[in-house]
C-alpha cells in the first residue's frame, strides 16, 4: 500500500488491519517511516555539504594554498555519513518489513467475520442432485477404483503427497488439457509452461512473502521457492515493465505443479484431496486496465 495514503488515512488503515484480523503494527509504521525522512533529510545535507567542500578543497589547491584544515573536515563529515548511512539502511530495512504486513482496504461490501459461519450467502443456481443412493466421498470411490494411492504417496514423500494410478493419472492429465485447451483455443489465452522454481523477489512481489514464509518449500542453497500457485512466475513475467494499454489486455493460462508446506494442516482430520501439499492447477492470469 502507497505510504502516503497511509500517512493521509492512518486510522482507515488500522480499521482495515482489525477487520482482517492481522498483527501489522501501523504506528510503528509511521514511526519507522518519520524517522527515516527525518535521518535522510541528514544524510542529504550531509552529501550537500561534502560536496562544498571538496569544491573548496579543489580550490585551494589550485591556488596552492593550505587545504588541511578542509580535509579534515571532509574527514569528519564522511565518517558522519557512513554512520547515518549505516543508520538509514537499518532503518529503511525494519520500515519495509513493517511495510510489507499492512494489508489492503477491503471493499465496503465485504462483510465483516472471523470464520466461515459469518459468510453471507448470496445466491445460488440449478438444481441440487437427490441420488437414490448414499454417494460416497471421493476419497474412497478411489481407493475402491485404484485411482488414488495414498500410502504409496506417503512412502515417496510423506502424508499430503498424493500419487495418482492408472485411470486416475489419466484422468488428471485428461482434466489439465481439456481445460488449457479450452482457454487457449476459445478464450484467446496464451499458454504458459513456467519455472516451478521462483526467487524471494518474485514471492514478495506477488504477496506470498513476508506472511506466508512459513508455508512454502525452499532451497537453502540458493534462495529459491517451489511455487505455491502458477500465478506467482506468471505475475513475475512482467515486473519492472511498463505496459502500453494498447497492448491490454494480456491473458495467460498455465498448468503446474503447486507445493504448499502447511496446506494439509487446516484439514487433518479431512482425508482425500482437499488439502494436500502438492496438486496440479490451472490458473487464469489477465493483465486489464483498472476499470
Amino acid at each position: 500500500m502507497d505510504l502516503t495514503f497511509i500517512r493521509k488515512y492512518p486510522e482507515r488503515v488500522k480499521k482495515a488491519v482489525r477487520d482482517k484480523g492481522e498483527s501489522a503494527d501501523v504506528d510503528r509504521l509511521l514511526r519507522l517511516d518519520e524517522e527515516r525522512r527525518n535521518l535522510l533529510s541528514q544524510v542529504e545535507a550531509l552529501r550537500h555539504k561534502r560536496h562544498l567542500i571538496s569544491e573548496e578543497i579543489g580550490h585551494r589547491t589550485r591556488k596552492e594554498r593550505n587545504a588541511s584544515g578542509k580535509m579534515e573536515e571532509m574527514r569528519s563529515i564522511a565518517r558522519e555519513l557512513k554512520g547515518h548511512t549505516e543508520r538509514l539502511r537499518a532503518i529503511e530495512a525494519e520500515r519495509n518489513k513493517v511495510w510489507m504486513r499492512i494489508p489492503n482496504i477491503p471493499n465496503v461490501s465485504v462483510p465483516l467475520g472471523a470464520g466461515k459461519e459469518d459468510n453471507v450467502f448470496v445466491r445460488n443456481w440449478g438444481e441440487i442432485p437427490n441420488p437414490h443412493f448414499e454417494p460416497l466421498p471421493h476419497w474412497e470411490l478411489c481407493e475402491r477404483l485404484g485411482l488414488l494411492d495414498r500410502v504409496g504417496g506417503s512412502k515417496v514423500a510423506k502424508a499430503g503427497f498424493p500419487l495418482f494410478r492408472g485411470a486416475g493419472a489419466r484422468l488428471g492429465r485428461a482434466l489439465v488439457a481439456f481445460m488449457l485447451d479450452l482457454h487457449t483455443q476459445k478464450h484467446g489465452y496464451t499458454e504458459i509452461q513456467p519455472p516451478l522454481l521462483v526467487n524471494r523477489e518474485a514471492m514478495t512481489g506477488t504477496g506470498q512473502l513476508p506472511k506466508r514464509e512459513r508455508e512454502m518449500y525452499r532451497t537453502d542453497a540458493d534462495d529459491l521457492f517451489l511455487i505455491p500457485t502458477a500465478e506467482v512466475p506468471v505475475t513475475t513475467m512482467h515486473r519492472k515493465e511498463i505496459l502500453s494499454e494498447t497492448d491490454l489486455p494480456l491473458r495467460y493460462v498455465a498448468c503446474t505443479p503447486c507445493f504448499r508446506r502447511e496446506a494439509g494442516s487446516y484439514g487433518r482430520a479431512t482425508r482425500g484431496l482437499m488439502r494436500v501439499h502438492q496438486f496440479d492447477k490451472v490458473d487464469l492470469v489477465k493483465l486489464v486496465v483498472p476499470e
